[in-house]
């Protein structure tokens, strides 16, 4: 038979409300504590996107050993994964040299209002100097 000497003291420390436990009554079931104005931050939807081409390799992997095994329907269902990453990749991709573009345009924008700020300072500048003369 199995005895355990020192439990009592631990068990009697646990019971005890010196560690802030709340007993069943004291304790609310649901907590309304949820608000708009609380900063409640939610994992990004594509919390995957830069393990797609891990996940691609490993789902392509599993369906490649489910073949060989000689279950084509686990196959196809770990071949439709991958497809699946594939194209949350892609969609990456694309998202990625969209605003690759639109920063650079916005770049382009800055230098020709900047040259066109600098050509009217200068024309103001002549004015104000044939003016004077």
């Amino acid at each position: 038979m199995v005895t355990f000497r020192n439990n009592n003291g631990r068990r009697n420390t646990f019971r005890r409300n010196e560690r802030s436990f709340k007993s069943n009554g004291e304790r609310n079931k649901f907590s309304n504590n949820f608000s708009n104005s609380e900063n409640f931050q939610r994992k990004a939807p594509g919390r995957n996107n830069h393990n797609a081409s891990k996940l691609i390799d490993k789902y392509n992997n599993l369906a490649r050993e489910a073949l060989s095994g000689g279950d084509k329907i686990l196959s196809e269902n770990y071949f439709q994964h991958a497809d699946h990453f594939t194209r949350i990749l892609n969609e990456k991709e694309i998202q990625k040299k969209v605003i690759f573009k639109n920063q650079i345009s916005e770049k382009n924008d800055n230098k020709e209002k900047n040259i066109e700020n600098l050509s009217e300072k200068q024309e103001s500048t002549e004015d104000k100097h044939s003016e004077a003369n």
